[in-house]
């Protein structure tokens, strides 16, 4: 079973990470939430989520994927946080995946992982140094050497999906997705 965490930082996007934590369950991983400090997060149109563990109880532990959730300011507190950028470094050196959506691929691009990569975003959210040496695209979804990248809130279904066949396949990623009715 693969073994994810998802950062939860105050000002993040709920839609993309409650859809990303949501979908990654329903394929049956293990999906771990860690705020970058203790207590309740304030989602960035007020929602609270209350994290399974702060980033420094699971220090340490090796995941399969990281998935950074979008939004401001939370990506912004993400991208400050030198333990989210050596988590991200240490679990795609080792064969690992990462991923980010909305403005969250900034947090890639600053620790590295872009570079040389094809990627999306929100528009406007990397800036022209972030985004030097990347091959940027306009598209909903972008797998480029075990980095996912995504545009927004309205593309967290497609991100979590193409986090689920990353992961577990094609026939997992259909397994989830059939019962969530999408449309053809």
């Amino acid at each position: 079973m693969p073994k994810v965490l998802v950062p939860l930082a105050q000002g993040c996007e709920e839609l993309e990470a409650v859809t990303v934590v949501d979908l990654l369950r329903r394929a049956e991983f293990q999906v771990l939430t860690a705020g970058l400090e203790e207590g309740p997060v304030r989602a960035s149109r007020g929602t609270v989520l209350l994290p399974d563990a702060t980033l420094e109880q699971i220090q340490g532990q090796a995941f399969d994927l990281v998935a950074l959730p979008g939004g401001l300011p939370g990506a912004d507190h993400l991208n400050a946080d030198e333990r989210i950028h050596r988590l991200l470094r240490e679990t795609h050196a080792r064969g690992g995946w990462v991923a980010a959506i909305c403005a969250a691929p900034r947090v890639l691009a600053d620790a590295g992982l872009l570079r040389g990569r094809r990627a999306t975003s929100y528009p406007e959210a990397l800036t022209p140094a972030q985004r030097e040496g990347v091959r940027f695209v306009e598209e909903p979804v972008v797998v480029d050497d075990r980095v996912i990248t995504s545009r927004g809130p309205g593309t967290a279904m497609d991100f979590a999906l193409a986090l689920i066949e990353a992961l577990a396949g094609r026939e997992r990623r259909e397994a989830v997705e059939g019962p969530l009715m999408r449309p053809c």
